[in-house]
């Protein structure tokens, strides 16, 4: 099988060489937008140009060095016979959970408080507050929602799921479909969003829905920064109706340097760390697949494009 590197954003001295290790029955190329069409018909991507798809037209299969593949799915030049894998947590999901865990306890905590009390070297212990003062909502009981879920209620936070269909989570709540999707803001102050970015879920992070969370609320946001309507949010910090934000992704990335975020010290703003692409974990997770293709077996993690993920 011949699989071409083609992800301009990555070092291919770092990743081929394992690939090669990896799958050593398969020849591994990198793409080269000047040379020739290079035959492949497997493609590793990240954020690629549209240039890939009409120079490799023989492509049947892409695996994609991430969990969204909603960037993909908005690339007409893909051939809609081009099966699209994504990566099935490969690391991710344990990230997201010490970022939510991270998030969650700086806020349930009143660690920002002690920070500016440091300042002011001013000696201040507070009230504290119990875990069941924070009840916690997770917006996607995926791999990763799963994940981050069953860790915040490990550490005796009441935490609730929300997601299309019906979970079964031991200590986690479960909540499904539109109808439910009330009833669950209304009995969550800390909200984690890891939402597919389809078309029914872009913009659900509006006024409408954060409205309904209760007082003092908190959002983290490391879905896609389409989920968030950020003039909402932006209105709803100055009013008063939600009280801060934790955010790792954005519609612009860079965040531009003028927005309101920046200067809002109610936000907490990360640039799309939450969950780092793994390099050893994604290739051997990879290479299983490649294998299974291979066998002519069927393989996990292929994305519905009607679905969106």
């Amino acid at each position: 099988m011949h699989i071409l590197f083609a992800c301009p954003h990555h070092d291919p001295d770092a990743w081929v060489p394992l690939l090669e290790a990896a799958m050593p029955g398969c020849r591994i190329s990198v793409w080269n937008p000047e040379g020739p069409p290079s035959g492949a018909d497997v493609a590793l991507v990240w954020r690629p140009p549209a240039e890939l798809f009409r120079h490799e037209t023989g492509l049947t299969t892409l695996f994609n060095l991430g969990a969204g593949v909603d960037a993909l799915l908005k690339m007409p030049e893909i051939p809609p016979h081009v099966r699209i894998v994504r990566l099935e947590d490969a690391g991710m999901a344990l990230q997201m959970a010490e970022y939510a865990l991270y998030a969650l306890l700086r806020v349930s905590r009143d660690f920002e408080a002690f920070d500016r009390a440091q300042a002011r070297q001013h000696w201040e212990p507070g009230e504290g507050s119990r875990p069941a003062d924070w009840p916690v909502g997770v917006l996607g009981l995926g791999q990763v929602g799963l994940r981050v879920a069953q860790t915040l209620a490990g550490f005796g936070y009441p935490v609730a799921g929300w997601s299309r269909s019906p979970r079964d989570i031991p200590g986690v709540e479960s909540y499904a479909g539109m109808d439910a999707l009330p009833a669950f803001l209304a009995r969550t102050r800390f909200l984690v969003n890891v939402l597919p970015l389809t078309p029914d879920t872009a913009g659900i992070l509006n006024r409408d829905t954060l409205s309904r969370l209760l007082p003092g609320a908190h959002l983290v946001n490391v879905g896609r920064g389409e989920h968030l309507v950020e003039d909402d949010l932006v209105q709803m910090l100055e009013e008063g109706e939600i009280a801060g934000a934790t955010l790792d992704v954005f519609h612009t990335e860079p965040l531009p340097r003028d927005h309101p975020f920046w200067r809002d010290a109610r936000v907490h703003v990360t640039p799309h760390i939450a969950a780092r692409t793994l390099r050893d974990e994604s290739i051997a997770q990879i290479a299983a697949k490649v294998a299974q293709l291979q066998r002519g077996e069927a393989i996990s993690g292929v994305v519905e494009r009607e679905r969106g993920y």
